[in-house]
């Protein structure tokens, strides 16, 4: 497979890119920052620096083209503002989706957020609440386009080394959940038809996740 991963700087895609190139599958990491192409390349991957707030469609889907799944894993990080969760987490998800359409990649990943789906009914107006609506608003234009899509929902991430076990479900309830295991479970969902049209949590659990992923 070719796969390109939107965010390819980010700890889960760093992860995800040496699983998938290990498995002998080509890896495109999309970053804004050119010091970064030097831990693609460790990774494995190919790096294109491409800044999605500034991007055209048609940059984007340039370097998309051939590809057989695509992957949105970007994210403003903790440390930015609100404008930023706006741009980045909405803004950005849907141009890398507008250009996926526009290379013909119809298998596509998108990383959510556990809670997402209350966002709607927050009133406050902390980053937080920002990131939240910023997320569902990305998850409501996804899911509205003909694509082959599939919204993943991690549980609070921590970088405890994976366990291989993990629960994966329409709905988990809340959780914690390792890098490791999110990027074993994106890497795994990349060739997983049942998974297409629907919205999954991922929380750490007892199933190993080529058991999660064939009882979907």
């Amino acid at each position: 497979m070719r796969v390109v991963i939107a965010g390819g700087h980010g700890q889960i895609a760093l992860r995800l890119t040496k699983l998938l190139a290990d498995a002998g599958h080509e890896v495109v990491g999309m970053v804004r920052n050119p010091d970064h192409e030097g831990d693609i390349t460790a990774a494995g991957g190919q790096a294109a620096v491409l800044d999605l707030e500034q991007a055209g469609v048609a940059a984007v889907a340039d370097v998309l083209s051939g590809a057989d799944v695509a992957i949105f894993a970007a994210g403003a990080g903790p440390g930015s503002g609100k404008a930023r969760k706006d741009t980045v987490d909405r803004g950005a998800a849907a141009l890398f989706a507008d250009a996926a359409e526009q290379a013909g990649v119809r298998r596509h990943l998108q990383v959510g957020s556990m809670g997402a789906d209350r966002a709607d009914s927050l009133t406050d107006d902390e980053v937080f609440t920002v990131y939240l609506k910023a997320k569902k608003a990305a998850e409501d234009d996804l899911k509205r386009r003909d694509l082959d899509w599939t919204i993943l929902r991690p549980g609070g991430l921590t970088n405890d080394p994976g366990t291989g076990l993990v629960l994966l479900a329409d709905k988990t309830g809340n959780g914690k959940i390792s890098r490791d295991d999110v990027a074993l479970v994106l890497a795994g969902l990349c060739d997983t038809p049942a998974s297409i049209g629907r919205t999954l949590e991922l929380v750490a659990g007892q199933t190993p996740v080529a058991e999660a992923l064939k009882n979907l």
